[in-house]
């Protein structure tokens, strides 16, 4: 996003880390992840996804929640992303 577009004390989405937590083989995570992407890719945000099969931690804190967004760390949502809401996340 041009900064000249940005509104004046707002956060500057490239500043923004969306992350994905999933596992191989699961379809709401496929789902997700293109949500993700395509708003990632519109606003500029970092994105990064970690597979919970491969971390004790986040399957204990996750494992019936997935798919998980967090945004800077802290969930945003699960089982479904919703685009608008994402966007309205990275942008407030």
């Amino acid at each position: 996003m041009s900064p000249l577009l940005r509104r004046p004390g707002r956060p500057d989405p490239s500043a923004r880390t969306v992350t994905l937590i999933a596992k191989p083989g699961c379809h709401l995570c496929d789902e997700a992840r293109e949500v993700i992407l395509r708003v990632t890719g519109d606003l500029g945000a970092s994105f990064e996804e970690k597979d919970i099969t491969r971390d004790a931690e986040l399957h204990r804190l996750y494992w019936e929640q997935i798919p998980v967004t967090l945004v800077d760390g802290r969930q945003h949502d699960f089982w479904r992303v919703d685009e608008q809401r994402l966007r309205s996340a990275l942008t407030r």
